[in-house]
């Protein structure tokens, strides 16, 4: 009965009410039932607060004037939902005019901020009308389907187009994440145990756009490992002066290694030994070498001698001019002018074997009186000659010892 008597006032005086916006409403249902006239019901709403005008106004602007209401530079106006020019005259029924008010929004960027009104709808559209151009994969807080409320902040991270290296190829990805590894993780491309990526997970997104994925695995190998045995001399009086008999043979050890291998990407990088267990110690060899002399007798060249020791020794020659050094030198360690007959040999030798005879093939019988110091490396004898009777000697020849044997005998000629 009330909403009867308001819609005949109404009716009657074409009055301009600002009623509660659910009465309003209820009130429209009964009024055009009641009321003669033609007139239609215009319904603006403005934020919570309702207002009906019964007008034959049909230009948005003057309807706003007629509702005392004034519109800011950024609001807007929507018709039965839908944007609407002020100035555009209303032709479809009924009528609900909206007005949405701007709001204060602040974009913050990685390049900076942005303060903005708008009276877009929600904080995608907002983004559009500052001149941004989302992407699905920007990071927008809040989402893009927020509802506008004033005032509101806006976190906005665009994503950055990478290259990403894995599994043999390259993948193009697009993504606003603050470290490698999120940006990993987002594109379905995640760093599994031991993987590791360039740059690091924990970086910020690379400026050139580079990224690269290191695919590790690691692989345990039980090895056996031989240990090489040790070599032993040892005099033996039962064995020839100048040979060497095994007294006791050799034995390899062995070890088991527990191996760790690293692969990248299937190539192996690394092999390192993380325990070794010995399982058989080597065994040293013992080689006797010989200290028995025994004293015989051959026919050398037609040439009957007794010796005690035959070596073979590699024999070069010299003479006072041809000794190799600046000048002619005549004389020798023993004191004796160098002459046929007379040979040198390495220093260690010529403190044991000064004054020994001896008879060479080609050569014929001599004696130690010199030392030779570039015979090392080898059983080396330096022949010497005077200058007038020199021959020249490279080659190999069997020296034979004579009798008697010295008192110091060398039993190894290294």
């Amino acid at each position: 009965m009330i909403l009867l008597v308001l819609g005949s006032v109404l009716s009657r005086y074409n009055y301009t009410m600002k009623i509660p916006r659910g009465l309003a409403l209820v009130a429209l249902l009964f009024l055009p039932a009641c009321q003669p006239s033609n007139s239609p019901n215009i319904v603006i709403i403005d934020k919570d607060k309702t207002i009906v005008l019964r007008t034959e106004e049909r230009i948005p602007s003057v309807l706003l004037n007629q509702a005392g209401l004034t519109l800011n530079s950024n609001d807007r106006i929507l018709l039965n939902g839908l944007p609407v020019s002020l100035n555009q005259p209303i032709t479809n029924y009924p009528v609900t005019v909206q007005i949405r008010r701007a709001a204060n929004v602040l974009i913050i960027t990685p390049a900076g901020q942005q303060a903005i009104q708008t009276s877009a709808s929600t904080v995608g559209e907002a983004l559009m009308e500052a001149g941004i151009h989302i992407r699905a994969s920007d990071r927008i807080d809040p989402p893009v389907n927020s509802r506008i409320v004033s005032p509101l902040t806006v976190n906005y991270v665009p994503s950055y187009e990478l290259a990403v290296s894995v599994d043999g190829k390259s993948v193009v990805i697009n993504a606003s994440a603050n470290t490698v590894g999120e940006a990993l993780s987002e594109a379905g491309i995640p760093l599994m145990g031991l993987d590791y990526s360039i740059p690091s997970e924990n970086q910020a997104l690379p400026s050139d756009g580079q990224i690269k994925v290191v695919r590790v695995s690691e692989s345990v190998l039980l090895a056996q490992k031989p240990i090489p045995f040790e070599s032993e001399l040892q005099a033996s009086a039962n064995v020839p002066l100048d040979q060497t008999q095994i007294l006791q043979p050799g034995e390899n050890g062995l070890t088991v290694q527990r191996l760790r291998i690293r692969y990248e990407d299937g190539n192996e990088i690394s092999r390192i030994t993380e325990d070794e267990t010995l399982v058989r110690p080597p065994k040293t060899r013992l080689l006797g070498y010989g200290t028995k002399i025994e004293i015989k007798i051959a026919v050398v060249e037609g040439v009957k001698i007794e010796y005690w020791r035959a070596v073979q020794m590699y024999a070069t020659s010299y003479s006072p001019c041809r000794s190799g050094g600046d000048r002619c030198y005549s004389g020798t360690a023993s004191g004796q002018t160098l002459r046929k007959g007379m040979v040198g040999v390495r220093h260690s030798w010529y403190l044991s074997m000064q004054g020994q005879r001896l008879y060479i093939p080609g050569y014929g019988f001599s004696s130690v009186e010199d030392i030779c110091g570039g015979c090392v490396g080898k059983p080396w004898i330096d022949l010497g000659y005077g200058d007038n009777d020199y021959q020249h000697w490279s080659s190999w020849v069997t020296v034979y010892f004579l009798t008697p044997v010295p008192a110091n005998v060398i039993h190894v000629l290294e």
